[in-house]
Parts: C-alpha cells; sequence; structure tokens
C-alpha cells in the first residue's frame, strides 16, 4: 500500500523525466542521422577529402595518389569505427545533458529543505512535476509550527499558572502568619475566639497544602513515567464510592451523582490511578455543571472495552476549545483563580494515565450535555466476585 502511494507520488516525476530522456535522445539520433547522411557522405564528403589530401600533400610532399591512398586508410576503411565514436561521443552529450537537468531537480529539493531548516515564512514551491515533494516538505513545516506554537503556547500557560500560584500562596500564608501571632501575643484569648482563629488558620494551611501539591504536581507530571500495577476492579463499586466522596462538594449546589452500571462488571486496571482519572473528571463535571443538576456515570461493557462515561449539564463548551482540553496547563476558564480554576494539569493527567492503559479519553459538548468519554481494553477481567480494593484518593 505504501509503496503504491509513493509511486503514484512520484509518478509525474517519473514521465517528466522519462519524456525528457526520450526526447533528448530521439533528437539525438535524428541528428546523427542528419549529420551522417547529409554532412559526413553529403555535403562534407568531398570538401574534406579534398582538403585532408591536400594537407597531406603539403605537409609530407606526397603526390596525390599517395595522400589518396592515406586517406582511403585511415577515413574508408575504419568507417565503422568513426562512426561509433561519433554515436558515443553523442550520447555522452546527450547522458550530460539529461543528467543536469536532473540534477536541477535534487538541488530544488535541497534548497527546499534549506527552507524548512531556516523556518522562512514563505510556502515550499518547486517545480510543477515535484508537487507530491513539495506537499510533503510544507506539511512537516507545518506539522513543526504547530508544534513550536504549542510549545510556546504550554510554556506561556505554565509561566501564567505558576504566577497565579505563587500569588495564591502568598494570601493564606500571610492569614496563617496573621492569626497565629494573633494567638501569640493573645495569651488570655476567650476560647470561643480562640477556636474560631484556629479553624480559619487549619483551613488556610489546608489551602497552602493543596496549593504546594499542585507545585509538585507540575513537576510530576514532566519527569514521572507513568507505571501500572493492575488487578481486579468491581468498577460499580469504584464509582459509587467516588460519587459518595464528592458528597460535600455537591450537597451546596444542590447537585447529586447517579451511577449506573451492571453488578457484574469488572475492570483489568490499575485502581489507584484509575481512581486519579475519574477524580480529575468529576472535578470539572461538578465545577461546569448546572446548580440543582444530576451528574450521570454510565458504565457498560461493548465488546473487549470497557465504556464510562460522564455526563453533565451546563454551559456547553466551545469547539475550538474542545480539542485543548486535554492539554497540560490549559484551563477551560482562565479568569478563575487557581483555588477554583484548578491548575490545568487534571484532564491532561487523566489522558495520560488512560493511554498507558491502551485506552481512550474524548470529550464531547452540546448545548443539551456535556460528555466525557473513557474507554479502556477489558481483555483480563473477571467477573467472579471478588473483593474490590478500595481506591485512594487521588
Amino acid at each position: 500500500m505504501l509503496g503504491t502511494k509513493l509511486n503514484n507520488d512520484f509518478s509525474k516525476f517519473q514521465r517528466k523525466l522519462l519524456y525528457q530522456i526520450l526526447g533528448i535522445a530521439a533528437a539525438g539520433l535524428l541528428l546523427w542521422l542528419f549529420i551522417q547522411s547529409q554532412l559526413i557522405d553529403g555535403v562534407f564528403q568531398s570538401p574534406f577529402a579534398e582538403w585532408f589530401v591536400q594537407l597531406c600533400e603539403d605537409l609530407f610532399n606526397l603526390t596525390y595518389g599517395e595522400a589518396a591512398n592515406i586517406y582511403h586508410r585511415i577515413f574508408r576503411s575504419n568507417r565503422s569505427l568513426w562512426m561509433s565514436a561519433g554515436l558515443v561521443t553523442l550520447l555522452s552529450l546527450i547522458f550530460n545533458i539529461v543528467l543536469k537537468r536532473t540534477t536541477r531537480y535534487f538541488n530544488e529539493v535541497i534548497a527546499g529543505i534549506d527552507q524548512l531548516a531556516e523556518e522562512s515564512d514563505g510556502e515550499i514551491i518547486l517545480s510543477p512535476e515535484l508537487d507530491s515533494i513539495a506537499a510533503k516538505l510544507n506539511q512537516i513545516k507545518r506539522n513543526l509550527e504547530k508544534r513550536e506554537r504549542d510549545a510556546r503556547e504550554a510554556e506561556q500557560r505554565k509561566n501564567d499558572l505558576v504566577v497565579y500560584l505563587a500569588h495564591d500562596i502568598k494570601t493564606p500564608l500571610t492569614s496563617v502568619i496573621g492569626y497565629l501571632s494573633l494567638l501569640d501575643e493573645a495569651a488570655d484569648m476567650p476560647a470561643e475566639q480562640k477556636a474560631k482563629y484556629i479553624g480559619i488558620t487549619l483551613e488556610k494551611a489546608y489551602r497552602l497544602e493543596q496549593l504546594i501539591n499542585e507545585f509538585f504536581e507540575i513537576t510530576r507530571f514532566n519527569l514521572q513515567s507513568i507505571e501500572l500495577s493492575p488487578e481486579n476492579i468491581h468498577l460499580p463499586l469504584m464509582l459509587r464510592q467516588m460519587a459518595d466522596e464528592f458528597y460535600p462538594m455537591l450537597v451546596p449546589a444542590g447537585k447529586q451523582i447517579n451511577v449506573e452500571a451492571p453488578e457484574d462488571l469488572y475492570l483489568w486496571a490499575d485502581a489507584d490511578k484509575l481512581a486519579r482519572v475519574f477524580n480529575n473528571i468529576l472535578k470539572n463535571a461538578i465545577a461546569y455543571s448546572a446548580p440543582d443538576s444530576v451528574i450521570k456515570i454510565h458504565a457498560a461493557q461493548q465488546g473487549e472495552n470497557a465504556v464510562i462515561s460522564f455526563i453533565n449539564h451546563g454551559k456547553p463548551i466551545p469547539p475550538q476549545q474542545l480539542d485543548r482540553l486535554f492539554e497540560k496547563f490549559f484551563r477551560l476558564d482562565p479568569s478563575r483563580s487557581s483555588s477554583t480554576g484548578g491548575s490545568g494539569l487534571g484532564l491532561a493527567i487523566a489522558r495520560e494515565i488512560v493511554q498507558a492503559h491502551g485506552g481512550t479519553i474524548i470529550a464531547q459538548s452540546s448545548e443539551k450535555h456535556t460528555v466525557f468519554t473513557v474507554t479502556l481494553p477489558n481483555f483480563r477481567a473477571e467477573t467472579a466476585e471478588t473483593d474490590c480494593p478500595t481506591p485512594r484518593k487521588s
């Protein structure tokens, strides 16, 4: 298949080169026949013979008969040899012309590669017969430009995130220091007020820990490879446990999580890392779902795959942002603070974990709902009722 595609890509160039070779060869042969019949055997034969005989007479003091005999021995007797030498010379000239034309194509390709290496703004243009090569070079150029652009954007998002986190760390740290200073200075502070300040300080300390963990998350995401420890997971139980963990976040907004999964559905995967995937998706669903809405989790076995869908109702995600949800440091709403918007790593890490399992994760959004679908291969899952380890929080 690949060989056929390459042959089709270069067929135009091959035909062009073949036509040039045949055209030049035909023109050369016609020229040679013309020279042989009209010049060598025609117009130039007698003048050349007379000139050669006269030259021999003058240089060597020979008679006309002796000079004519030399002419006959050198040229007439060796006619086929001289004709062959002339034909070889003509073919050499033809080969040289074809070689120069072919070299011109290589020079064009090299110039296109140089243009690609120099990262010039203009499009790479080659001869029409090299359109397939020009198309490939321009595609490589566009891919490199996109990678460079994505890298710059990711670096900018990372720098912005570090600035946000640094600013947000300063706020709870200042509060912690301030309240601890009050507690230290006012030894006779009423117990009720002291308990209030201790509670606020503890809350700010937890927030500070969360921000510091996000800094570590950035480093781990860039440096740590994902190693899996698969085990047999009772998927419905795992999903219900995770739904229960989010209960304190759901109640204030009147939200609910509804899990639909057959009780005999088991999954062979890394429980801790898969819990992290579901945790990150649920955080996103809760953050962007409408108040008093129901977040649905649907899991089922489809062929040799387990498919888990997370469905929430809320503001739709714009199509231009939908494909970027799984990019690291991308935040759907850049205006949100890091305390509410997260680090922009959750869904990126979720994709890495799912891909490490050999699966896929996609997002779809419309006016009705937003759906995150995780598809995981489930070749080794067992349906026997076994105790499923409780997933640890990510």
